[in-house]
């Protein structure tokens, strides 16, 4: 099993020391959430928690994941980076694939995507993006992606990107990983028939069950069930070590560690983050991973 440790909300000036950190401990890489901003009136609803309210504010730093990672795979040698997750419909399909396509090829293929539809729609609105039509493009914007990463000429003219013959270089040289985060039908369909992998949203072991039967019915509808498949979830229970031997047989392939700001409080220093990180190497990661 895979062990990830969610840097969202930990303090901007300590992210590259935490990923050295997180290497030396044994996870198999980081996490960083994604927001270009916080809209000064927010009207969209929060769809993971009761009251529709989220747990962070303008105040919140999110820190630009590709930028961020570049710099954190220049101080490792091994550890893994994705976004958890990034809003994909609100970018441009071209400048992301370029973004991202460089820092595989500079990490030496240590990048996957974590994808998102997003849910606030002032940032859409901000952007001049079709918040409605954001599922439909996220489809075409894979495609577009794997396609531009293979380094060849290519073309795509589809219902929401239409562009010409272009090639982008240098190609990463490694198959970038999609991985789909979302609970909905749509979003379990999505990656089930399009992804690499899902990315869940924090679930108990009874719905953390559910999702990889869900998700393994969802791939043999679909004609993948043979090809390999990450199924991500972070757990709102202590991680037991035999608890998580009866998921990963379930076909859970990856866990996360808790954003510092649940375990240690909403600030902490540098020392205390990483004695926690070392805590969960030695006795999760060492006797599981």
């Amino acid at each position: 099993m895979k062990f990830w440790q969610v840097l969202s909300f930990a303090e901007p000036d300590q992210l590259i020391p935490l990923a050295t950190a997180a290497e030396e401990a044994g996870f198999h890489g980081v996490m960083l959430s994604d927001h270009l901003f916080f809209p000064g009136r927010l009207e969209s609803k929060y769809p993971y928690s009761e009251d529709g309210t989220p747990g962070f504010d303008g105040s919140t730093a999110w820190s630009e994941p590709w930028t961020t990672f570049a710099a954190m795979s220049s101080v490792t040698e091994r550890l893994h980076f994705t976004t958890m997750v990034y809003i994909l419909p609100l970018r441009n399909p071209i400048e992301l694939a370029k973004s991202l396509g460089t820092v595989a090829f500079h990490s030496g293929g240590r990048v996957a995507l974590g994808a998102g539809a997003g849910w606030i729609r002032e940032e859409f609105d901000t952007l001049g993006v079709d918040f409605k039509t954001r599922g439909k493009r996220m489809n075409e914007m894979m495609g577009i992606l794997r396609a531009l990463w293979t380094g060849e000429m290519i073309e795509h003219h589809g219902e929401h990107f239409d562009f010409g013959p272009l090639q982008m270089s240098p190609a990463p040289g490694v198959d970038i990983p999609i991985h789909i985060g979302g609970i909905s039908k749509i979003a379990l369909r999505r990656a089930a028939s399009l992804g690499d992998g899902w990315i869940g949203t924090g679930q108990t072991p009874e719905e953390a069950t559910a999702f990889c039967r869900t998700l393994r019915e969802l791939r043999k509808e679909a004609g993948r069930e043979s090809e390999p498949f990450e199924t991500i979830i972070p757990l709102v229970v202590p991680p037991e070590l035999e608890l998580l031997k009866k998921l990963e047989g379930e076909g859970m392939t990856a866990t996360t560690s808790y954003p510092f700001s649940y375990t240690i409080g909403p600030t902490s220093t540098l020392q205390q983050k990483r004695d926690l990180m070392m805590q969960f190497g030695e006795n999760v990661i060492a006797k599981l991973g």
